[in-house]
């Protein structure tokens, strides 16, 4: 049965997850779930052959065709997991809380093995369209079919309309909850989407000095990223526009600044009046009016944030940066006389204002309070759940069935059958038809005076333009003004002015929960690695993913800390001793002859430590070669192949090779991997069987046949001078308390390389540093699994070896 491994790892006693029963509707659904487990990471899951096939992808989907996300193909699971949300108890397969990221339909497009999802899953190739509230348009779903891993795959979005090409962070796209206020605010990462601050709905206009109002623009809200010369202009939802509105994003490249604007696009015919039918369908060669992005917030300038200004002082920046610009025009506003605007918009046949606290500052991802929207004609967003036939036969169909949501249920609002043209009829029609089906989105039977319903799955958004709601909750004289590509579907309830309480907001922490540890997080958007850009979270990141692989090679052993604070181009210290730190942090205290005093070593025993290490400024990670219950007697020791500024990596490669002969000759095994910087490092597996004098004697003893078999290009001198810029050989880092950069750390180099253990196939000429960082390695690792680990395992026999090598 395709659910027995399902099925074996549940306690179904203890869990809430829903049993292992399989369903053979195959209706195309899927779901993203977002599982914070001992690990947080994305499962993705697609209806076929009665289960949900699914993958785990720990970075979560992205809408950047660049990014090949990672996806593990895990146990098949039930149909009735599409909507399981909810905590699976400690003790527990999965333990953790999960909830619903986006969910949907998929159709499986043509390839080679036509649209048979499981013809196509057999090949390892999946053609997917998503019609989901984040995840839209084509992906493909590839299996990278490497060696044992028979269960990676890639998860790759493709360039389509849909598709974005900034950085995307499925994070940044969690679920909004309608009037949730935020805390302190974040810092913006310009390399990420930045989702953008919204209005909350009032009913009345109004007068007060301390706010300033605005036209309320009809067309699509626009970000604006303009960065080193480079524009990027997208959605609320991180759709690019930089095709569909390419004479906007070319206008924009003749700003001198680093900026981010935020604004709404909308099409004007010659009286200035928004026609936001002719935006939806807007083609640069046949729409008649003209295209404008009116600006009317900046959220960062030159590498600094804006947001926690005061919106005036925002707005005051503006009309020097849009200077000179025809199309990118400053959106203005008067103070305090809200009435008075609102009379001219209506007269100018606008929808309304928008009113701002003048104080107000710029809250992304957020419904405010401090922003208020005004309208003049209702206009509601509403879910296209089905149409009927005409009733004459006149019309391509007689009109939309329309839902919206209402207490995160599903609620028939009304029928529309106005405002379309026959050809856009007949394009909505097309889009309907591939969402067909049997099942009724409402749950419930809804009176449609008679007409056939033919129901789709609810996932177009249109905006309606009606006269008012009727007691009964339907819209009185709907008329069908567009679709809205650019909205979530969990946004579409009905807008109706309320208060929030501002008491009840979350502050956000300047902490990272880790199991029963709350990790302090600081100054995460520092640059540690300016060439590259990366900042103290992607470090943070990183050692977060490759934890569970790092750890082995530093529990108990004594850190020296080396501390970069302010990144790798800046003044570094080491520290030894530590007198400040938590108490969940372990120390251990080891007498120094040299300093004439105990010294407090922290001890990386676990994530928490490990995540607190890299928040102090420790981009490499130093343990000592012993562990505190033998710090006599090293785990391995350490052939340090250390080249001279005049020597190439190739060069190194050619020595590494050359003491993997001797090794062979010894009859041991050794363990390299790059040092990180210049160098590489091969470990030799001891197991504490011998001390650190008798460790050092052994490596210098493999130093000698290694300098004899390339006497023009080795050198064991120990001053530099002597060495005459030949490779160095030093077999003297393994000393008591001496240390080097542990396996999978990063370095404070250029490009963020890391110390990557390698198979000896690798070491070959073409091999460089910079082929492993901190954005490439936590990939490898799923991929070949951890080189080094027998380096922690038995030793090997000095005697033996010895013996070996003098026959």
């Amino acid at each position: 049965m395709a659910l027995d491994e399902y099925i074996k790892k549940r306690k179904f006693n203890e869990t809430t997850e829903p049993k292992g029963d399989l369903d053979k509707n195959d209706a195309h659904r899927f779901v993203i779930q977002r599982h914070q487990a001992r690990r947080l990471h994305y499962d993705l899951r697609l209806e076929m052959e009665g289960v949900l096939k699914s993958w785990a992808v720990p970075k979560g989907p992205s809408m950047n065709p660049r990014d090949k996300r990672l996806a593990i193909m895990t146990e098949d699971h039930p149909v009735k997991y599409l909507t399981f949300h909810g905590s699976i108890p400690k003790g527990n397969y999965g333990a953790g809380v999960m909830d619903i990221w986006d969910d949907g339909i998929f159709r499986i497009m043509e390839s080679e093995e036509g649209n048979d999802p499981l013809k196509q899953l057999k090949k390892g190739d999946l053609k997917i369209e998503f019609f989901g509230k984040k995840i839209k348009g084509a992906f493909a779903l590839v299996h990278t079919k490497r060696g044992e891993k028979q269960n990676q795959w890639l998860l790759i979005k493709k360039k389509d309309n849909y598709a974005t090409d900034l950085e995307y962070d499925a994070e940044v796209f969690l679920s909004d909850t309608q009037g949730t206020k935020p805390g302190k605010i974040k810092p913006l990462n310009p390399t990420e989407l930045i989702k953008p601050m919204l209005a909350s709905p009032a009913k009345k206009i109004f007068s007060d000095p301390d706010w300033v109002f605005e036209l309320k623009w009809d067309g699509y809200r626009v970000l604006a990223n303009i960065n080193d010369g480079e524009v990027a202009i997208y959605s609320r939802n991180g759709i690019s526009y930089n095709s569909k509105f390419a004479s906007i994003k070319n206008e924009l490249q003749a700003i001198p600044y680093d900026c981010i604007l935020d604004g709404e696009v909308v099409i004007v015919d010659k009286s200035g009046t928004p026609d936001f039918q002719k935006l939806q369908k807007y083609d640069a060669e046949k729409t008649k009016g003209q295209l404008r992005y009116y600006v009317f917030d900046l959220l960062h300038l030159n590498g600094h944030d804006t947001i926690s200004l005061p919106l005036l002082e925002r707005k005051s920046l503006l009309p020097e940066i849009l200077d000179g610009l025809e199309n990118v025009l400053f959106c203005d506003h008067i103070e305090a006389m809200g009435p008075t605007l609102y009379k001219r918009a209506v007269e100018a046949g606008m929808e309304g204002v928008i009113a701002k606290k003048a104080n107000s500052l710029y809250t992304p991802g957020y419904r405010s309070e401090n922003w208020l929207k005004i309208k003049h004609s209702n206009t509601e967003e509403t879910i296209i759940c089905g149409y009927t036939d005409s009733q004459t036969g006149g019309s391509i169909f007689g009109s939309l069935i329309l839902g919206m949501y209402k207490e995160e249920k599903l609620t028939y609002v009304g029928n529309c059958g106005t405002g379309f043209s026959a050809s856009e009829q007949k394009e909505l029609l097309q889009k309907l038809q591939t969402l067909e089906t049997e099942t009724n989105p409402f749950g419930k039977k809804i009176s449609l005076k008679g007409r056939t319903p033919h129901w789709v799955a609810p996932k177009l958004i249109c905006e309606i333009k009606f006269s008012e709601w009727t007691k009964s909750g339907l819209m009185r004289h709907p008329s069908y003004k567009g679709l809205r590509n650019d909205k979530n579907l969990e946004e579409v309830v009905p807008q109706q002015s309320k208060k929030t309480n501002a008491k009840g907001a979350k502050n956000s922490s300047s902490h990272l929960q880790v199991g029963d540890i709350s990790v302090p997080l600081s100054n995460l958007e520092k640059v540690y690695w300016p060439d590259a850009g990366y900042t103290k979270y992607d470090l943070i990141d990183y050692y977060l993913n490759i934890s569970e692989i790092i750890l082995p090679y530093l529990k108990d052993r004594p850190q020296n800390l080396h501390r970069h604070p302010n990144g790798i181009n800046k003044p570094s210290f080491y520290q030894k001793d530590n007198d400040t730190l938590p108490d969940w942090v372990e120390t251990v205290q080891i007498y120094s002859k040299s300093s004439k005093k105990e010294i407090e070593y922290l001890l990386c025993q676990n994530e928490a430590s490990l995540l607190y290490m890299a928040n102090l400024g420790c981009i490499e990670i130093n343990p000592w070669n012993s562990p505190i219950n033998q710090l006599e007697n090293p785990t391995y020791t350490v052939i340090d192949i250390d080249p001279s500024d005049k020597n190439s990596f190739k060069e190194v490669i050619e020595v590494a090779l050359a003491a993997k002969e001797i090794l062979d000759l010894a009859k041991i095994k050794g363990y390299c991997k790059t040092s990180g910087s210049s160098g590489i490092h091969i470990y030799i597996p001891l197991d504490g069987k011998y001390g650190y004098d008798e460790a050092r004697d052994f490596t210098k003893l493999l130093c000698y046949y290694i300098r004899e078999k390339l006497p023009k290009l080795t050198s064991m001198e120990r001053a530099v001078k002597n060495r005459k810029d030949k490779i160095y050989l030093d077999y003297l880092q393994n000393r008591r308390g001496q240390t080097l950069a542990a396996p999978y750390c990063a370095r404070p180099k250029p490009g963020a390389p890391v110390s990557a253990p390698l198979s000896w196939k690798e070491v070959r000429p073409g091999l460089q540093i910079l082929d492993f960082t901190i954005k490439n390695m936590p990939e490898r690792i799923q991929q070949t699994g951890d080189w080094f680990k027998p380096v922690l395992g038995k030793g090997i026999d000095m005697e033996a070896a010895i013996d070996e090598l003098s026959r």
